[in-house]
């Protein structure tokens, strides 16, 4: 049973067309891989889909530049020399906009102004003039959030410092003791939570003789429930 001929003519349902064209892109390149490999041929194909994306195939260890010129050899069509041409006037053109570029450089360094006419000199003062205005504004709005940066450091600081201190004067208050009394006069009392006993603590001034030959004498008395 032989396969019915497919009228030749355009795919109008788009998935069905990028489906034909993947299957017959591959089965072209791989006959032009069988052409190349049995008959030791030079094959270079070029193939641009309809979304304008490239694929192509070369002959193995062969380039396209040499497969070109080789075409151009054989066939006599010289297919380098408007493309060299092109490039030339590309490239001439980008040498006119870099020479204007560099112009201008110089002249807004104060050099190459001898060749300007008054309203040249005039368009390229006002110029400079709001370039500086837009570098001093630039300038201003620098100054203006460094400070605000400085401003909320510093806030930042007396905040921690506060947080500091009320951490302090809470552990202050959670101490275990107490000491009152000043050295050398009278004892010194102070109260223990876990012990649950008052003691007191009288230190050896250093023209008194030594407290029970210890330099201090420290006295406890349990509380009572």
């Amino acid at each position: 049973m032989t396969r019915g001929k497919i009228e030749i003519k355009r795919i109008e349902n788009s998935t069905n067309r990028q489906v034909t064209f993947s299957k017959r892109r591959n089965g072209l390149f791989k006959k032009a891989h069988e052409l190349s490999v049995l008959c030791d041929a030079k094959v270079s194909i070029i193939v641009i889909s309809g979304t304008d994306k490239l694929y192509d195939y070369i002959s193995p260890s062969t380039s396209i530049k040499q497969l070109l010129d080789l075409y151009q050899t054989k066939s006599g069509i010289d297919i380098w020399s408007s493309h060299n041409q092109k490039m030339e006037e590309t490239l001439n053109k980008l040498k006119d906009v870099n020479k204007n570029l560099r112009l201008e450089i110089r002249r807004r360094h104060g050099q190459s102004l001898n060749n300007m006419d008054f309203g040249e000199l005039c368009g390229l003062e006002q110029e400079m003039e709001s370039a500086v205005h837009a570098i001093r504004e630039r300038k201003y709005k620098t100054i203006s959030n460094q400070t605000e940066t400085t401003k909320r450091k510093h806030r930042n600081s007396i905040q921690v410092n506060k947080n500091l201190l009320r951490a302090l004067d809470a552990e202050e208050d959670d101490m275990s003791y107490q000491l009152y009394g000043n050295v050398g006069e009278d004892p010194v009392i102070g109260y223990c939570n876990e012990g649950s006993h008052l003691f007191a603590l009288r230190l050896q001034q250093p023209n008194q003789p030594n407290l029970h030959d210890g330099g201090s004498d420290i006295t406890t008395y349990p509380l009572l429930d």
